[in-house]
C-alpha cells in the first residue's frame, strides 16, 4: 500500500507539470503499472493532497429529544419504533394531563413528527445496552379433540370482535418434575388483540371454566368464540357443555400446527413470558400476585400498547411478502369496529381518560418485583424500586443504563463500580469551563481542550484528555436537557447551583 501511494505521488507531480501530450504517455503508463481504469486514473493523478473538509450535518433530533424518547420508550414498556411513533402522541396527552410530563414546545413537535426509522435509529444504542431474549414453551395433547371442529389459521375470514383464541402458559421454571405450579389462562380477540390473561393453582379444566365466566363479564364485547390447541384442559366434557350453555362457538386448531394459533401464541411471549417470566411459580400467595400482576397490566396493554395486525400476505415464490395495517391499541380496534354499541364505546373512552399510563406502570413494576421474591429461580436478583410515581417517572430518562428494567428477567446483580481509579483531570479546571458553555452552551469539546491548551499548555497542551472532556460535556448536557423535558420540575437543577460532571458543585 505504500508503494502504491508512492508511485501515485510522483506521478502526479509529474502529471501536474506536463503538457497534454506528455500527460497520455504519463497515464499510459500509469494505467499499465496500476491495472486502474483509466478515467479513475485522471482522477487519482488531477487530485489535490489537502483533504477536503465536511461540513457537519446539523442533528435534527438533540440529546434533549433523545432524552425524552428514552422516557416514552420506557413508559411504553419498549416497543418497537413503529408502534412507538402510534404511541407517542397518546402517552404525552396521557403523561400531561396527569401533570407527569411538562415538555419542551420544540421538543414535543419534534417528537409528534418523528418517524419510525428515526426512532429505531435514535434508541440503538440504548436498545443495545438493554436487550436480552428468552425462549418459549410447548404446548401438549388432547383426548376428545374428534368432536370439535377444527379451523387452521386460513379460517377465520375476519370476523368481528368475540372470537377469541386461547392458550395455558406453565410457570414451572424449567424442568417438569411435578405438577403443582401455576398456570395462565389466556386468551387474545381475533379482531381488535384485546387481551385477558388469569392464572389458575393448576391445570383443571373446572379452574378453566370458571376463569372464561369471569373474564367474559369484564370483556367490552360479548364472547361469541372460542378456538384452543388440542390440550386435554380444553378438550373435555366440561369446557363443551360450559360453550354450549353460553352461545359459545367452541373450535380447536389442527395437531402439532402451532401456526393455526398464530394470535394467541405471539401474545403468549410478548404479554404472559414478557411480564412473568421464566420462574417457578406455585402456590396460593403467588397466585395472587400474579392475579393482582394481571389486573394492572391489562389496563396498560390494551388500552396504551398499539400492536400489528396482518392486512395481506403472498407468496412469491420462496419469498412471503406481508403487508400490516397501521399499529392500534386494542382501545382503539374496539372503538373503531361498527359492532360495538355506543354505550360500551363511551364507557371506554371514559375508562381510558381516567387511567395513568405511568402510575400503572410503575404498579406493574411493583408487583413484578414481589413476584420475583415468590419466584424459584435463584438467578434473579431482587432489587428496591421507586417508592412513588413521581420518583419513578424521574428514573425513566435513565433506567435503561441498568440494563434489564423488568425484575423478573433481572440477571444477577454484580454491582457498579463507584470509586476512581485515575485523578479527575478536570477537577480544578470545572468552573472554567462552566463560565465557557454558559456564555455559549454551542462549545464542542475540541474547542474547549484547544482553549484549555492555550491557558494551561503545561496541563493541556497534548490535548490527550479530548475523550475524558467529550464524556463529560455530555453528561453536562444530559443534565441541561432534563429542563427542556421536566420544566421547571427538574430536581437535580435550579437557578443557584449545577451539579458538574465531575462531582464539583459551581456557584
Amino acid at each position: 500500500m505504500s508503494t502504491r501511494k508512492e508511485l501515485i505521488a510522483a506521478t502526479r507531480l509529474r502529471y501536474g507539470a506536463g503538457t497534454p501530450a506528455e500527460k497520455r504517455t504519463i497515464l499510459d503508463e500509469f494505467v499499465g503499472l496500476t491495472g486502474y481504469h483509466r478515467k479513475h486514473a485522471i482522477r487519482i493523478l488531477n487530485q489535490t493532497d489537502k483533504p477536503t473538509e465536511r461540513k457537519p450535518r446539523d442533528r435534527t433530533y438533540d440529546e434533549a429529544v433523545k432524552q425524552a424518547l428514552v422516557l416514552l420508550w420506557e413508559a411504553g414498556d419498549r416497543l418497537c419504533g413503529k408502534r412507538l411513533r402510534v404511541q407517542i402522541p397518546i402517552l404525552i396527552d396521557a403523561l400531561e394531563r396527569h401533570d407527569k410530563l411538562a415538555l419542551d414546545p420544540a421538543v414535543k413537535t419534534k417528537l409528534l413528527q418523528i418517524s419510525a426509522s428515526s426512532i429505531d435509529r435514535v434508541l440503538t444504542d440504548t436498545r443495545r445496552a438493554a436487550s436480552q431474549k428468552r425462549k418459549r414453551t410447548t404446548g401438549a395433547a388432547t383426548a376428545v379433540r374428534r368432536s370439535i371442529r377444527v379451523r387452521t389459521f386460513n379460517d377465520w375470514d375476519d370476523p368481528p370482535p368475540g372470537f377469541f383464541e386461547s392458550d395455558m402458559v406453565e410457570h414451572c421454571g424449567g424442568p417438569k418434575y411435578d405438577g403443582f405450579y401455576i398456570h395462565s389462562l389466556v386468551m387474545t380477540d381475533i379482531a381488535t388483540a384485546w387481551t385477558e390473561c388469569m392464572g389458575l393453582l393448576t391445570r383443571n379444566q373446572i379452574l378453566i371454566v370458571e376463569a372464561y365466566g369471569r373474564i367474559k363479564t369484564e370483556l367490552p364485547m360479548p364472547l361469541l368464540g372460542l378456538d384452543t390447541d388440542n390440550d386435554s384442559a380444553f378438550m373435555n366434557d366440561t369446557v363443551v357443555e360450559f360453550c354450549k350453555d353460553s352461545g359459545i362457538e367452541l373450535t380447536r386448531s389442527r395437531a402439532y400446527k402451532k401456526n393455526d394459533q398464530a394470535w394467541i401464541e405471539q401474545k403468549n411471549g410478548a404479554v404472559v413470558r414478557r411480564l412473568v417470566g421464566y420462574g417457578r411459580l406455585s402456590g396460593h400467595k403467588a397466585l395472587d400476585t400474579l392475579n393482582e400482576l394481571y389486573a394492572v397490566s391489562r389496563l396498560y396493554i390494551n388500552f396504551f400498547q398499539p400492536s400489528f395486525k396482518l392486512k395481506s400476505k403472498k407468496r412469491e415464490g420462496a419469498k412471503v411478502i406481508k403487508k400490516y395495517h397501521e399499529p392500534m391499541t386494542p382501545c382503539d380496534r374496539v372503538l373503531a369496529s361498527p359492532d360495538i354499541d355506543d354505550e360500551t364505546k363511551d364507557k371506554l373512552r371514559q375508562q381510558r381518560d381516567s387511567l395513568d399510563p405511568i402510575k400503572l406502570l410503575h404498579e406493574i413494576r411493583s408487583i413484578q418485583q414481589r413476584l420475583v421474591e415468590l419466584s424459584s429461580r435463584s438467578d434473579i436478583s431482587a432489587t428496591e424500586s421507586a417508592s412513588d410515581v413521581d420518583s419513578f417517572l424521574k428514573g425513566l430518562s435513565t433506567i435503561w443504563q441498568d440494563g434489564e428494567v423488568r425484575p423478573t428477567h433481572r440477571k444477577p446483580n454484580t454491582g457498579k463500580r463507584t470509586w476512581r481509579t485515575r485523578a479527575d483531570p478536570f477537577e480544578q479546571v470545572w468552573p472554567l469551563i462552566y463560565k465557557w458553555l454558559e456564555s455559549d452552551p454551542s462549545l464542542s469539546a475540541k474547542q474547549i481542550m484547544a482553549e484549555l491548551a492555550k491557558s494551561l499548555p503545561e496541563l493541556y497542551g497534548s490535548q490527550s484528555q479530548l475523550r475524558t472532556l467529550q464524556r463529560r460535556l455530555k453528561e453536562w448536557r444530559n443534565e441541561r436537557a432534563k429542563k427542556l423535558i421536566y420544566g421547571d420540575a427538574a430536581a437535580d437543577l435550579d437557578d443557584h447551583s449545577t451539579v458538574a460532571p465531575s462531582g464539583a458543585t459551581v456557584e
